[in-house]
């Protein structure tokens, strides 16, 4: 087992190795990457973060698509399209996620934007109240508030039952993080010390090697502890590591 120093010597130098610009040519995060406009970065975001498990190739090829149909103008499509132009999405599938969750996506994003200064107006709202575990909570409860079907509920993590939202998370590293050549840094009012860890297999099965997390189950609790071993390596921005455990995973199969 590594000492103390010796562990955070080796989370930083894999950090560093895996935060680089490289990165973002093969992973999820290359989307957002295509634009330059805020909404567009944060629609283009948050639907690439909701389809990320499975094949990277294939989340990409799935995330091009909806990039696609949205005339890669997602901001505007999001606010202005028509009912009928957001039924056009009802042939997507994506393992579980399908047509009817897509089509609800857009509908909810569209009264978000409209009605409640975006999703960085939605996370930031609960987030004033609460840190992230409310903003995580707040979000949900606002977003699946526009008569959602019950089977789209599966794809917006629920703290409140100890979901880990690693997705949802992901997500907020992305907007969050600044002086990052991979994140985004555009939601500058959340301060990075607040993340929490988006804890996927390869994250929680290296955390666990290196004896950062404890817990069995891959829960909201989980989150909690890694966020917290973290903390104590990096105070002021403990999610830097999720660049050092998902790299070890997924590209030395530590």
């Amino acid at each position: 087992m590594l000492s103390q120093n010796e562990l955070h010597d080796f989370l930083d130098e894999k950090a560093f190795l895996y935060e680089s610009p490289w990165f973002i040519d093969e992973d999820p995060v290359q989307i957002p990457h295509l634009f330059s406009k805020k909404e567009d970065i944060e629609i283009a975001g948050f639907l690439t973060a909701t389809i990320a498990w499975g094949k990277r190739s294939l989340i990409l090829k799935s995330c091009r698509t909806l990039m696609e149909r949205m005339d890669y103008s997602p901001g505007d499509f999001v606010i202005n399209a028509s009912v009928v132009e957001t039924e056009k999405f009802n042939g997507f599938v994506y393992r579980t996620f399908n047509g009817i969750d897509l089509v609800y996506f857009m509908k909810a994003l569209q009264a978000i934007y409209r009605n409640h200064d975006g999703l960085h107006g939605v996370f930031f709202e609960g987030y004033t109240k609460g840190g992230i575990f409310e903003a995580l909570a707040n979000f949900r409860e606002v977003f699946m508030g526009f008569n959602a079907p019950v089977r789209t509920g599966k794809h917006v993590a629920s703290v409140m039952k100890n979901a880990s939202a690693k997705r949802l998370n992901m997500f907020l590293r992305w907007m969050v993080r600044q002086s990052s050549p991979v994140d985004f840094g555009l939601w500058t009012n959340i301060s990075e010390s607040d993340l929490l860890v988006p804890l996927d297999l390869h994250v929680a099965r290296v955390a666990r090697s290196l004896g950062l997390l404890e817990r069995k189950q891959n829960d909201f609790k989980a989150v909690k502890e890694l966020t917290s071993k973290l903390s104590d390596l990096r105070p002021n921005d403990p999610v830097f590591y999720d660049y050092a455990l998902f790299g070890l995973g997924i590209y030395e199969k530590f």
